[in-house]
């Protein structure tokens, strides 16, 4: 049970860096991420250990385990201005993950795309959307189906995202 739950948060804590650009008035700078699903409920039930184990995961692919608290993920993201201008998702999928973003849609406020996961420990095919109410802030969804560390996985989760500041400080943009 805590391999494939261990693998299951990995596949949720995926979605939490996946809206950027939607609209060319969004504004650069870090955004506060914030994604809650069924699936990050169980992350409290995972001994320390594990989830050491789960983030040193999480660095193998280049990216750091957001803060899990109450079933939901935090994160902050740097969107860089090219990020705005170009309007496409992030290179994060394909460069950090084994997944690939496909099939992207921006139409007014509402943004689409696909995702293809192929990697020996994930395995699958998911959606995602991203809704900008203004330049500010936006919610949206992920769906994903396929195979995590062997176990069968079907979730979703909801995605929330609010500008905070201009400057990233810290927080470099995903490569």
């Amino acid at each position: 049970m805590r391999k494939p739950l261990l693998a299951l948060v990995f596949v949720a804590s995926l979605s939490v860096s996946t809206a950027y650009s939607a609209e060319n008035d969004m504004h650069p700078g870090l955004w506060e991420i914030t994604t809650t699903s069924d699936l990050l409920k169980l992350a409290s039930q995972i001994p320390p250990d594990q989830m050491q184990i789960l983030m040193n995961l999480a660095k193998q692919h280049g990216m750091d385990m957001p803060q899990i608290q109450n079933g939901a993920a935090t994160s902050n993201v740097c969107v860089t201005q090219k990020m705005v201008d170009e309007k496409i998702p992030p290179s994060f999928y394909q460069n950090k993950s084994g997944c690939m973003a496909q099939n992207a849609t921006h139409v007014g406020n509402k943004y689409t795309w696909d995702f293809v996961c192929a990697n020996p420990k994930l395995k699958g095919n998911g959606t995602a959307e991203a809704v900008f109410s203004n330049p500010d802030s936006f919610t949206g969804r992920t769906e994903f189906d396929g195979v995590a560390q062997g176990a069968p996985i079907k979730e979703h989760a909801d995605i929330s995202g609010r500008w905070t500041s201009a400057d990233c400080g810290a927080v470099k943009p995903p490569q």
